[in-house]
């Protein structure tokens, strides 16, 4: 392929794998600003990006084509299972989120997308609204079966799981629309919780649906991220492929170490006082911890310096920030702010910078609520080369024969045939 002269690094690698600068922003999810500057040779991709693209050039020049699939993604939050997956070549042709907060983030942060859907269950009662798709993404509500939200409606008198009428049924749309359109393969997350709900029933049940009913070949495992970020945050991903391959989930090697709370961090001179916890607050923060560990019990804040991990970041980390405090000069200790957070989560890591178009509230919620980007990122690429064998033997939508799926305390959900 001839090439022209005065192109910068970035052109060239684009022209060699037959991408436009605005189909390499959308496979290394980065704005069309920086796109600009890379074009312009003000700038160039991080390390990483720079591979996605000679891998991409390399593949575009006579080897075997760079995996392209058509994806949904499904209680999408901000996007975090989105971008892992667009990264990898993927193209997001469906996008379904309730909150009107979280789809103006998520509006924002990917310019060329596509309108967002509201509730999935409106198209899971008819699946056939959402386009045709070779991998289905879903982080589907986590409340009934967390156990923060088990608690919580214990106390309340109400159902939780399977018996709630609410979002306990969510994962029966989920699996509508994977036995309406048989994709070749999904990508499920929810909390470590999941596994030991109501006994392990809970999660018996998601299998016997996945494996028995809609015959997929279905792994999971428990990953946490502090091999990417500095939090430890535990999340089950269940991963499913229509037919079978040798992706193994459980004998991925995760990274060695991982980096510490300072990484992330602004400068305190850059932190606006706001953050730092008033008097009124740290006193009863302080009171609280005091009580219960008189009682022998934990609960109370957490405060972290820059050489350490955090806990998880929660929904409810607006409320008093108390389990991530972070330490800093002076009498009280300061929340994260909502940039720390985007951080911390790893949407803003590298150069993608991520825009927060929100209230802190909001922003804390959306974080508190999202999956964690580089681990996504990480399960994605390993995922990648079975993708491509299972798209180029074996076309998604090509159907498997009559589905269906029924409900534990109900008559059967739906038929495909």
């Amino acid at each position: 392929m001839k090439v022209r002269t005065g192109q910068t690094e970035f052109s060239r690698l684009c022209e060699r794998a037959g991408l436009t600068p605005a189909e390499a922003g959308e496979l290394l999810a980065v704005s069309p600003r920086t796109i600009d500057r890379y074009v312009s040779g003000k700038g160039e991709p991080s390390n990483l990006g720079m591979r996605i693209l000679k891998d991409a050039a390399r593949r575009g020049s006579g080897g075997p084509r760079p995996v392209s699939f058509r994806f949904i993604d499904l209680f999408a939050g901000i996007g975090g299972l989105r971008i892992g997956f667009q990264a990898i070549g993927g193209h997001c042709v469906f996008t379904s989120e309730w909150d009107a907060w979280s789809q103006k983030t998520y509006a924002l942060n990917f310019r060329d997308n596509h309108p967002l859907a509201g509730d999935i269950r409106g198209y899971a009662d008819d699946p056939s609204r959402i386009p045709e798709h070779d991998v289905l993404l879903g982080g589907f509500p986590c409340q009934p079966f967390s156990i923060a939200g088990v608690s919580k409606k214990n106390a309340l008198g109400r159902p939780h799981g399977f018996l709630c009428d609410t979002q306990g049924t969510l994962f029966f749309d989920t699996a509508q629309v994977i036995a309406h359109h048989r994709p070749a393969a999904f990508v499920l997350e929810n909390v470590k919780n999941l596994e030991r709900h109501d006994k392990g029933r809970t999660f018996a049940t998601i299998m016997n649906v996945l494996q028995n009913e809609l015959g997929y070949h279905v792994q999971t495992r428990v990953i946490s991220s502090e091999h990417w970020v500095p939090q430890r945050r535990e999340r089950v991903f269940i991963v499913g492929f229509r037919e079978p391959t040798t992706f193994d989930l459980k004998a991925l090697e995760l990274p060695a170490g991982g980096p510490k709370l300072g990484s992330i961090l602004e400068r305190h001179e850059d932190v606006d006082p706001k953050y730092t916890l008033t008097p009124k607050l740290w006193d009863y923060l302080q009171a609280y911890k005091e009580k219960h560990n008189a009682k022998g019990n934990g609960f109370g804040f957490s405060l972290f310096g820059p050489e350490d991990v955090t806990r998880t970041l929660s929904a409810r980390y607006h409320k008093d920030g108390s389990e991530i405090l972070v330490a800093q000069p002076g009498p009280r200790p300061r929340r994260l702010t909502p940039l720390e957070c985007a951080r911390l989560m790893g949407f803003d890591r590298g150069d993608r910078r991520w825009k927060i178009p929100v209230s802190d509230t909001q922003a804390y919620r959306q974080f508190g609520n999202a999956v964690v980007v580089p681990v996504v990122e990480f399960l994605a690429d390993a995922m990648r080369p079975h993708l491509e064998a299972a798209l180029g033997a074996n076309p998604a939508l090509s159907g498997a024969g009559p589905v269906t799926v029924t409900r534990p305390d109900r008559e059967p959900a739906f038929s495909h045939g």
